[in-house]
């Protein structure tokens, strides 16, 4: 059992939101479904990567922010570009240095792995020039940031 869940509050889109993301993400499903008055649905348990989320169609009190997000690691540009894309589609928003914003307004970075490393490195000119090449980016493109590392 997992001790901690993201707990996310919805206006009445929680199932259209876990329908999406669980079509986003390989290893990904529906778990349960909470009924409410009226036949409606109440609440929502799905599983992203292991990763198990709660939705409640809450109604409009509450908004998302970009204070939480959801932080996607990426192997590769593939993968990057497929939940850029993907993660936006029908009303989300491009965001600058790999962050965006889906259409029920949650923010999420899609961000390559080895943007850490680069960001690490122990030449600070190389950190730096990595940094400032993130900064002009809104979706991250690796070999962009490669060539910065590398100053070229």
């Amino acid at each position: 059992m997992q001790k901690i869940s993201p707990f996310l509050w919805f206006d009445g889109k929680a199932e259209e939101a876990a329908n999406f993301y669980t079509g986003i993400f390989r290893n990904s499903r529906i778990t349960k479904r909470m009924p409410g008055p009226g036949g409606t649905l109440m609440g929502i348990s799905f599983e992203i990567e292991g990763q198990e989320f709660m939705g409640l169609n809450g109604g409009p009190m509450f908004q998302f922010t970009p204070a939480v997000s959801f932080f996607i690691k990426c192997e590769t540009q593939d993968e990057v570009d497929h939940y850029w894309t993907t993660l936006v589609e029908g009303g989300g928003e491009h965001q600058p240095c790999g962050w965006l914003k889906d259409k029920y307004g949650v923010s999420w970075q899609v961000v390559p792995t080895v943007l850490g490393t680069m960001l690490q490195d122990k030449d600070p000119a190389k950190a730096q020039r990595t940094m400032e090449a993130m900064m002009k980016m809104s979706k991250l493109d690796i070999a962009g940031l490669r060539k910065a590392y590398d100053g070229a």
